[in-house]
């Protein structure tokens, strides 16, 4: 799996930051302890979990890095050098190969809405094995609210929604039900999960990530083939909305660390 650019992770970290739930890496590091420790990513892209999770730690943390995208984790490696290792690696073929007895903890962000059920229910199992505190931050759950809301919302959202079911390269996508499924799959299997919402909040002083996001919901109503005349307006709208300062738009993640 590929396909985020540097630019687009970088403009979406500050609003990443922002919602990531407080409670539930609390509840995280509580369960780890304050000892040195090593932490493995998945999916890492360009390294936002080791900036977000940075302000809970005060003694050591070295972590291991993992993707398929070099570049994305060459710009981790350049950002948190000795800080980290990083790791190409095919997670959809590969998981297994990875060290999860070697490692105190598991996290990843921004990643199991993009997989399929049997990867889930590996990584799960994997997890679990291992006996190993696991966090994911920011799987998107099918919500967003925008203000002022125009009627066009509804069916670009819901296309979205749909295109987020697609194959991302783990099989058909769970999508909006992702966090749930994990949930359920691990309290299954004797672990206690601690929950809560990471809405991403933007407004006027996120307009170039609102330009990118929204720009990239109408490449999707395209490729669903919704009415180009009512997409059209609706993008010019929503562009006038962002210039001005007048939009906000609330899309719903969750978080939850699951603990053995």
């Amino acid at each position: 799996m590929s396909g985020f650019s540097p630019a687009w992770l970088a403009l979406r970290e500050p609003v990443d930051l922002a919602a990531r739930n407080e409670d539930v890496e609390t509840a995280f590091f509580a369960a780890l302890g304050s000892q040195p420790m090593r932490i493995m990513d998945l999916a890492s892209g360009a390294g936002s979990t080791v900036s977000a999770l940075a302000r809970h730690r005060s003694t050591s943390t070295e972590w291991l890095l993992t993707d398929y995208d070099l570049a994305l984790l060459e710009v981790a490696g350049q950002r948190w050098q000795d800080r980290v290792t990083t790791r190409q690696i095919d997670l959809a073929s590969d998981l297994e190969e990875l060290p999860f007895a070697e490692v105190d903890a598991v996290t990843t962000s921004a990643f199991l809405d993009l997989v399929a059920e049997p990867f889930l229910v590996r990584l799960v199992d994997q997890v679990v094995k291992a006996r190993k505190p696991f966090l994911a931050s920011l799987t998107y759950d099918g919500r967003a609210v925008f203000t002022p809301q125009l009627p066009f919302d509804a069916a670009l959202l819901a296309a979205h929604n749909t295109h987020q079911l697609s194959d991302k390269g783990f099989g058909p996508a769970l999508g909006p039900a992702a966090a749930m499924r994990a949930i359920e799959l691990f309290r299954d299997r004797g672990y206690k999960v601690v929950q809560g919402r990471s809405d991403w909040q933007a407004d006027s002083s996120s307009a170039d990530f609102l330009k990118e996001l929204l720009g990239g919901w109408c490449n999707v109503g395209r490729e669903v083939a919704l009415d180009e005349t009512e997409l059209a307006q609706w993008w010019s709208q929503r562009q006038e909305h962002i210039t001005s300062g007048q939009l906000t738009l609330s899309v719903g993640h969750v978080d939850f660390t699951a603990l053995p």
